[in-house]
Order: structure tokens, then sequence, then C-alpha cells
């Protein structure tokens, strides 16, 4: 049965390979994302199974008003797919007011916000799955923002779970590896990137010689997720790239 799957950030990167093969499988597919005109390329690619929604995450009046926007065209929310995410890398001592605040904002609070507005929307067998970080549970060092608001995330994907478990909605944490996709850039000021490649090395991590997935591969694993028979819930998956 065809299902309306809501995903954030799906401009670029993991949600705009999730939208596409959502929508290749027959689903509905609502991107949001900050930029329109990238969501609306991704659109443009898929056709009528895709809608594209300008919405902030870190607001939570922009979540509001776009999730009414969805109530309104659709009535329902089936899947929601928190992948919206501020990754850059700093020492927390060098950090500005604003990459603290947009980072939290947009990787904790942000899922939040959604999951607050998607909830009243969802009957029994919809799903939630936050998406996270391996830098949770590796000593990735300049991260300390990302892998906090990141490892908050996990925390509150356990909670939820356990408070939605009455209302039949499961709730799962997908805690992805590095991945890649042909034509990505890193769009983070050179000097900090250098920094952090080189503090890595320091850590023992390697960069340069990490295994890389690709975005589509991972797809699957969403996929296998939601496609879950009813007597079955999977907490938290756990992927890592690895070279073929």
């Amino acid at each position: 049965m065809t299902k309306t799957m809501v995903i954030t950030g799906a401009g670029v990167g993991l949600g705009r390979a999730l939208a596409k093969r959502f929508a290749q499988d027959g689903d509905q597919v609502v991107l949001l994302g900050r930029t329109k005109s990238k969501l609306d390329a991704v659109v443009d690619s898929i056709g009528d199974r895709a809608t594209a929604l300008a919405c902030d995450v870190s607001s939570a009046d922009s979540v509001r008003e776009t999730f009414a926007a969805i109530k309104s065209q659709f009535g329902k929310v089936d899947v929601l797919i928190n992948n919206a995410a501020v990754f850059e890398p700093y020492k927390i001592v060098d950090a500005k007011d604003e990459q603290i605040i947009s980072a939290v904002m947009t990787n904790l609070a942000g899922a939040m916000f959604c999951a607050r507005a998607a909830i009243p929307l969802m009957e029994k067998g919809s799903h939630i799955i936050n998406v996270t970080s391996e830098s949770v549970g590796m000593p990735f060092p300049h991260l300390s923002v990302y892998r906090s608001s990141k490892a908050g995330l996990e925390q509150f994907t356990g909670a939820l779970a356990q408070e939605l478990e009455p209302e039949g909605i499961r709730v799962t944490n997908v805690r992805a590896g590095q991945m890649y996709e042909e034509g990505k850039s890193w769009d983070v000021d050179p000097e900090a990137r250098a920094a952090f490649g080189k503090a890595a090395i320091a850590a023992g991590i390697n960069l340069l010689e990490r295994p890389l997935s690709q975005f589509e591969s991972v797809t699957q694993v969403f996929r296998n997720v939601i496609d879950l028979p009813a007597d079955l819930h999977i907490g938290s998956v756990g992927l890592g790239a690895r070279h073929p």
C-alpha cells in the first residue's frame, strides 16, 4: 500500500536518495528543506510522486506551518525520516554562537519539532526514523557539538519509542557511517577542514583511508526497516561502510 513519507534534509545527499528510492517504489514523498530550489530540482527528477515544501526544521513555527500544509494536502503521515543535519567541525573553544545554536537546533530540536507535528497525523503502523551518526561511538575530534546533538537524538529516539508504543507507532534510530555520491561537495571552511583531518589522524582516524558507502546502498536499509512485519520492531540500526 502506498505510504506518505516525509523526509527532512531532502534536497541533497541521503535525503535526496531516499526520496528517489521511495518514489520509485511507488510511495508518495514529501521533501522538506531550507532551500526550495534544491527540493524543486529533486521533484523534477522524480515526478508526480514528490512534493517539495520549504521548511527550516530548527524553527518551531516553520515546522508547524509545514505540517499544517501536509495535513491539508495529504491528510496523514505514514513515515517521518528526520534526516536534516548540520555537520561542521570546530573546537568548542573556537565555536561561534550561531554554529552551536544551528547544530543543536537542527540536529536535535528539529527532530523533536517534526516528531511533535507529525504524531497527530500518524496512525497505528506508522514509523519515525531518526538518522544519527557513527561519530556518537567513535573518538572523532572537533565534533563535540555534532556528536552531542546526535547522541541526544539517540536518547530521544529511545524515549519516544517508549512513549509511542501504546499508539502502535514505531520509532527507530539509524546510526549511519560515512557516505558518498558522485558530485558531493563539503561546504566547510578549508582551514577548519584541514584542522579536522589533522586532528582525526592524531586520534587514529585516517579519513582518506576509511571506506565509503553509497547513499543508494543505504536506502535499502531504510526500506527494510519500514517494511518490517507488524509484530517486529528494530530500535536501532548501526551502519558502517566497508571496502567492497
